[in-house]
């Protein structure tokens, strides 16, 4: 993959600092726990633009001393050489998207690294970081249990700290939409989740969310505050952001485009589409990223975050518990294993 063009890098870095400035009012004071460099490559910016990103950051905001700082990286040579420079910057966590070890895959999911390459990857990340996590999927066209299971395995090999096992979704608008592949049943889709959720088990990993498990304190403490329904500012091409006001819940997407983001961030307006959250709106918007959560969520949590009453949702826990997927108590409420599996399910409950 080619190196960004430096007059381009810096016009796009220039316009992340002019959206950041904007966005400025409505964040002002908050301290920043954690930063997610995603979207796509970020990993191809230079150790100088990223450098120039950070510095824009500590010097508007303050940053907590322990501030989780991710960057997703793909498994090419190119940003796998650069990996030591981005820790040295301030970057502590890696998350490099494998999503898989096998050739035939990784042909027909269109990546353009080979499996060799995403060991290398990661083994570089291995070195330089302390913390970091391999995104696999499964339900692959044409993929076996078996295959499904060497993929865990290679991950495993390599001694992350955290790993992301995603089921394949075919998402509009792609070719897979187009030409659906042949992909495993529901029924063999549900044997390779349980089958890796119990490897993974066995390995000392804790599966905390949907997708996404952890040794020990090695947690993403970014997608924690997503699925806590937490505040987060996205500025860049596309960026999703939420943030809560005295009076209303504001959720904001960027122009997704990169051409698009960069004329508008010149011209004070970066921000494509914002849209409060009406209040009938905020059980289902909670419940659809808390519920995610395998431990669920403390009771107090859904009050705090959504300024209603947990009363105003207690007959849809209630029929949700009545349906087996979900166990609570006046601190606590959680998905049961059923609810886990059936999460669509669950989430129906909470749709208005």
């Amino acid at each position: 993959m080619k190196q960004i063009e430096p007059e381009l890098e810096a016009r796009y870095v220039a316009a992340l600092i002019a959206d950041l400035d904007g966005a400025l009012p409505n964040v002002w004071g908050r301290r920043i726990a954690s930063i997610f460099f995603g979207g796509g490559t970020p990993s191809l910016l230079s150790a100088r633009a990223l450098d120039d990103v950070l510095s824009a950051i500590r010097a508007r905001l303050p940053m907590l001393a322990d501030a989780e700082v991710t960057l997703e990286a793909n498994p090419g040579a190119f940003e796998a050489a650069k990996f030591a420079e981005f820790r040295a910057l301030g970057v502590n966590r890696l998350s490099i998207g494998v999503q898989s070890f096998n050739a035939r895959a990784l042909k027909s999911l269109g990546r353009i690294h080979d499996e060799k390459q995403a060991v290398r990857a990661v083994e570089s990340a291995h070195r330089n970081f302390d913390n970091f996590n391999i995104d696999l999927m499964y339900a692959l066209p044409e993929q076996s249990m078996d295959e499904a299971m060497a993929d865990v395995e290679a991950g495993l090999t390599l001694q992350p700290p955290h790993l992301s096992c995603y089921h394949l979704t075919i998402e509009p608008n792609t070719v897979f939409a187009k030409y659906p592949p042949r992909v495993p049943d529901d029924e063999l889709s549900a044997d390779m989740q349980e089958a890796i959720e119990s490897k993974l088990a066995e390995r000392g990993f804790q599966h905390y969310e949907t997708s996404a498990f952890a040794q020990p304190d090695k947690r993403c403490r970014h997608n924690l505050n997503y699925w806590m329904f937490g505040d987060y500012l996205g500025i860049g091409a596309g960026a999703h952001g939420k943030i809560s006001l005295p009076d209303r819940i504001t959720r904001e997407v960027r122009y997704r485009a990169p051409t698009d983001y960069m004329n508008h961030a010149e011209g004070d307006s970066p921000v494509a589409q914002r849209d409060d959250v009406l209040p009938k709106e905020l059980p289902f918007e909670f419940m659809m990223n808390a519920l995610r959560l395998t431990e669920g969520f403390e009771t107090r949590m859904f009050e705090e975050r959504t300024g209603l009453p947990l009363h105003t949702v207690v007959s849809r826990l209630d029929a949700a518990q009545a349906q087996g997927m979900l166990e609570r108590d006046h601190l606590r409420v959680q998905p049961t294993l059923q609810g886990q599996r059936f999460l669509n399910d669950l989430l129906q409950v909470f749709l208005d």
